[in-house]
């Protein structure tokens, strides 16, 4: 046989969409031919998969060797294409049995000594895996008709209990993090002659299923920050409780050292644990990215704090084919921006769109691709560029045009879109002396507040608040009288937009989960102004 197909997926953009390996052997001058796409490192798997083959004791082809990765308008990229490579050359020589390639799936990068070195990526692939088994077995279900038999999932369900899962091949030190995808059994492989051995039925070389190894909270990487740690700032403390509870957008303005960077680091621990949809699609996205995903922080918000000299293409995406920015990998989880003016005014603006849909599309000629990006914005700042402006002491030396010049590097769109805007006091030394004598309450105890009002908030209108479009907002914030003059008289003073406007009506309505009340009061509108203060006053 001169031909063999080979199924792997690329790392796209968390999707992992399937790629067919085609290898075909022919007569004539020996040569060897990559197509479809491939950017420069799947090129030089020419190499690599050559020197492989040889130093494992396998036959390379004196042949015209022609791969083609379908489909050819899908960049590809990476190393993991090598295994499938090799595996197409083995199968068309026939040095394995082309039927065990069979509808298994196979990635990973090869060494010159044929040993399978770690990918990124595993867990996006695995992930797309076991998708591709769920639409196909729906799309057999359907077509049996609605009398045909039983639903998809049951035969999803007997599938899995019968072991007829899909199966994927990955480097052994990539297996651990692709087997915590359930759907899909992960078989993680040394080198390339232990993988042939398996697939050509040796019985002294045959491979077990990697069993998914999920490690507990406490063996994690370093236990979450907590927000007992936190001296003082009561009035922070309950901001960032209602911005976890609705999944609100935070400004925090203060002095240096008042622990605004201290607060940020801790709303993760706040938040709702993640569902299995949610922990899939996050480390779905990191495992595609540059950074990588590791099972320790399997379940974990992801926290990300780009530094302010980042490019517009690091914070939301960039590149060609289009990778993911920051606010991408911090979705469902907490994107930080420390020092925010410091950022470049272009960048910034950038986010205007992603914070307000949760999504960003990043285009380019030969391909767009839709990022999500519903994830939660903490910003901090400093007042004036000294830090002191407001300080009783008199340490601040910025004029009032120093002062408005620093703050007008935001922009007004962008801070419309910024639910919760707290000023921070510097802490005083007597508060400091008191630390070992009056401890915080433990973020474990507001968790469970935020979890309950978010369980109201999804029983009610299956998202968070922050996500309310207006009609809804008018449909479930309905105000009785004082509320409403509160409301519009702040409106009016504070000159607010209607998008400022709605938004503080949505932050009134999670104050009001988190009292359990069924509509917003006027002491809930009231705590809401407060939060929206900061840059409204004319």
């Amino acid at each position: 046989m001169s031909l063999a197909v080979v199924r792997s997926r690329a790392p796209a953009s968390g999707r992992a969409p399937e790629v067919t390996v085609e290898v075909h052997l022919a007569n004539g001058l020996p040569s060897f031919s990559i197509v479809g796409l491939p950017d420069l490192e799947v090129r030089e798997s020419r190499e690599r998969v050559r020197a492989a083959l040889q130093n494992c004791s396998f036959e390379f082809p004196v042949r015209r060797i022609t791969v083609n990765l379908a489909p050819a308008d899908l960049p590809k990229e990476s190393g993991r294409f090598d295994l499938p490579i090799a595996l197409g050359i083995l199968a068309a020589s026939g040095q394995i049995p082309p039927c065990a390639l069979g509808e298994r799936e196979f990635a990973g990068e090869l060494s010159l000594t044929g040993a399978l070195r770690p990918m990124r990526g595993a867990f996006a692939m695995a992930c797309g895996a076991a998708r591709g088994f769920r639409d196909l077995a729906r799309a057999r279900h359907a077509s049996r008709g609605p009398a045909g038999g039983e639903d998809a999932s049951v035969q999803i369900a007997e599938a899995r209990a019968s072991d007829d899962l899909p199966e994927l091949y990955l480097p052994a030190a990539s297996a651990a993090e692709a087997a915590l995808v359930p759907g899909v059994a992960v078989f993680g492989a040394a080198d390339l002659p232990s993988l042939c051995a398996h697939l050509s039925g040796a019985q002294d070389g045959r491979l077990s299923p990697i069993a998914a190894c999920v490690p507990e909270p406490e063996n994690a990487v370093s236990p979450a920050p907590d927000m007992a740690d936190v001296i003082g700032q009561q009035g922070a403390r309950r901001a960032l409780e209602v911005a976890a509870a609705g999944g609100h957008h935070v400004l925090m303005v203060g002095p240096p050292g008042a622990g605004k960077s201290m607060l940020a680091a801790r709303l993760p621990s706040l938040l709702p644990p993640m569902t299995d949809d949610e922990a899939l699609s996050s480390a779905a996205l990191l495992s595609a990215s540059a950074h990588g995903f590791s099972p320790a922080h399997w379940r974990r918000r992801p926290f990300r704090a780009p530094h302010h000299s980042s490019s517009a293409a690091a914070l939301v995406g960039g590149r060609n084919p289009p990778q993911p920015g920051e606010i991408t990998l911090a979705h469902l989880g907490v994107l930080f921006l420390d020092e925010l003016p410091e950022f470049d005014r272009h960048v910034l603006e950038t986010l205007r769109e992603p914070l307000e849909a949760g999504r960003i599309t990043v285009s380019r000629a030969a391909q767009h691709v839709d990022f999500p990006a519903a994830c939660q914005l903490v910003a901090a700042m400093n007042p004036c560029p000294c830090g002191w402006r407001g300080d009783p002491g008199g340490r601040c030396r910025c004029t009032p045009e120093i002062a408005a010049r620093y703050l007008r590097k935001l922009s007004g769109p962008l801070l419309d879109r910024i639910d919760i805007q707290i000023e921070l006091p510097a802490l005083m030394p007597n508060e400091l002396s008191a630390r070992s004598s009056e401890i915080g309450e433990p973020s474990a105890s507001i968790a469970r507040r935020v979890e309950q009002a978010r369980a109201r908030q999804v029983a009610r209108q299956g998202k968070t608040n922050r996500e309310l479009n207006g009609r809804e907002i008018d449909e479930l914030c309905q105000l009785d009288a004082a509320a409403e003059l509160l409301l519009r008289e702040a409106s009016e003073r504070f000159r607010w937009s209607a998008r400022a406007y709605y938004r503080v009506l949505k932050v009134a309505r999670t104050i009001a989960d988190l009292a359990s009340s069924a509509m917003p009061t006027a002491a809930h509108i009231a705590e809401a102004i407060q939060y929206r203060r900061v840059f409204s006053a004319p």
